[in-house]
This record gives structure tokens, sequence and C-alpha cells, in this order.
């Protein structure tokens, strides 16, 4: 029997959470965005958010509680579904003696131990096909459209979106750009009669000697900085220094809705029958991986350890340079 967890670990401290899945509550979700039983950023069982009857939040640690209601229920393993910060809590679970068992799930593609992770093809096409319309109206009022993008740490959607969309500049976490180099891309771009450009931002791209831009911290129990403003920003100093008329835009969470593509269903679902074939094995506080040809498993330890950079001499940075996209930097 498969059990799910609505909202999180909601499941396990409130049984109206739980739901038993089905094959047939299960045989149409393919073609589905998003996820049938809900999810949350908000509900870390090691700090729970609590509002006690003076209105005030405090973090409160639930783990022990999920850990005696996940044994008294007879459960066999958990299958925890997420990106790092959902698969940290779950190494903490199994160092607290809960067989678990990873699944790597973000847009950002940003899990080290991991070829790909999935939503991260589906984001990547739905900012492609943002850029490929884009195009037309930029290119009808001699425009500069700055799109940014999802992207805190790493630029893989900017990177992917940007070479498949034709942008010509790209602008990623991983290289400090210069707003001098990407004015004179568009600048030059008017000497071969273009009058018009796409700019792909990451939300976690910065200037150089600068800092990301943000719009100050979650709320309690989420207090990582939330990312926004880049893109605007960037559009501002084109406006003021090359006096181009620069529209932005903000794909924001379209990235993470809508049908998932063809190659995101095939990675899900091979994600998920090698996750049952390590609970068949009796492997636990493992992620299952992507590792072409083959899918493999990694230590969640090891999962989380790092987040998963561009290689700035990978053949996709290497491609992007040599068909004439500037990255921001002076080489």
């Amino acid at each position: 029997e498969v059990y799910g967890s609505r909202q999180g670990y909601k499941g396990l401290l409130d049984p109206d959470y739980l739901v038993r899945l089905t094959p047939e509550d299960v045989e149409e979700i393919t073609p589905i965005g998003g996820t049938i039983i809900g999810t949350t950023n908000k509900g870390n069982p090691f700090a729970m958010p609590v509002r006690n009857l003076a209105g005030e939040t405090r973090l409160v640690d639930v783990s022990d509680k999920i850990l005696e209601n996940f044994n008294r229920m007879g459960f066999y393993c958990h299958i925890a579904v997420g990106g790092d910060g959902s698969l940290e809590i779950a190494h903490k679970f199994a160092l607290k003696g809960m067989p678990v068992i990873g699944v790597p799930k973000t847009i950002d593609n940003d899990l080290e131990a991991t070829d790909r992770t999935f939503g991260f093809d589906t984001a990547v096409a739905t900012a492609t096909e943002a850029l490929d319309k884009l195009h037309s109206t930029a290119k009808s009022h001699d425009r500069v459209m700055v799109v940014e993008v999802m992207g805190r740490e790493s630029g893989w959607i900017a990177l992917y979106s940007g070479i498949s969309g034709g942008a010509d500049a790209i602008l990623i976490p991983e290289i400090p750009f210069s707003m001098e180099a990407v004015c004179k891309k568009i600048s030059d771009n008017e000497l071969h009669d273009k009058d018009y450009a796409i700019v792909v931002v990451a939300e976690g791209a910065k200037a150089e000697g600068g800092s990301v831009i943000d719009k100050g911290k979650g709320e309690t129990g989420r207090e990582e900085a939330i990312l926004g403003g880049i893109g605007e920003w960037v559009a501002g100093e084109i406006r003021e220094r090359i006096g181009k008329d620069t529209r932005s835009l903000v794909l924001g969470h379209l990235q993470r809705g809508g049908s998932p593509t063809t190659f995101d269903r095939l990675l899900a679902l091979r994600f998920g029958a090698a996750a049952v074939r390590l609970a068949d094995a009796g492997i636990f506080d493992h992620m299952v991986a992507s590792m072409p040809p083959k899918m493999s498993s990694v230590p969640l330890e090891q999962a989380i350890c790092a987040r998963k950079k561009i290689d700035l001499k990978s053949d996709k940075v290497l491609t992007a340079r040599e068909i004439g996209i500037c990255l921001g930097d002076t080489l």
C-alpha cells in the first residue's frame, strides 16, 4: 500500500492529511503538472512554525512526533520528493532511524549528484516559449526585452532557454556581469541592422562587485531571502546607459506550472521505479540519481552536500560564446 502525506509532513502529524493512493488514483496523472497531494516549503519538521495564544510564532521541533507516528502506523519506508531543502530534511530523519529514499525534483537542476532533476526540462520549455514570443514584439518596436527566470545559485534555466530561445545576452549567478559588456552587445547589434535584443537573467545573477537583489526574508520557518528584481535593475541600467526602450518581464511561477514535457514525464517515472527498487532491496538514506545511460543512487548526505553549478568550460557555455551570445563578462 502507498500513502501520500498532504502538504509535506502534515500527514504524519494529522491523519486527515494522510491519503491512500491506489493505482486508479494515479493512472492519469502523468500529463498533470504540480502534485496531487499538495506540497509546502514552510513545514520543516525540525523547525515548524507554531503560533501561540498571544499570536506569536515560534519554531518547534516536531520530528520525534512524526517519527513516532510513522512507526506506529507501520510504514515500511518514506520516499521524499524534492530539492536540496526537502532532501536535507529527509536525511535528518534517516539519521533518526527512519528508512528514507530521496527523489530529486527541482526546476533549478542544481543537485550535484544527479545529471537531471525532473521539472527542469519543463521549466526550460516554458521559458524558451516565452522568449520565442517576445522576439516578435521586441523586433516590432525596436525594443530590448529583459526576461528574469528562476535560478538562485545556478543559471541552468537561463543558459538552456537563452541559447534555445535566441537570446543576445544571458546573465547567470556563476558569472558576475558587467553592464558595459551587456550594453556593448546591444549596441553592436545595431551595427548589424538588428535594432532589438533579448536579455535573459537568472534571479540570482549579480553585477561585478555587486550583490543579489531580493525582496527581503520570508516568513518565520522559511527565512531564506526572496529573490527578485534583478531583471528590472538590468532594464533600468540599459535605458540609462544607452537610451534604448527597454522592458522587463518576470516569468516567475509560470516556470513551475503546466503539463510536463515528454522528457520530464519519462524521467519522473524512471525515478519512481528506481526508488521502489531501492525500497525492495532495503537500501535507505539514498537518493535515486540519473547518471546516463543508467539510473543509479547516491547517499543522501552526498546528494545535499553541494549545489550543482554551471561549468564555465562546458560545451554549453562554449556554444553560447561561439554563436555570439554575451554572458556579461569581458571575454
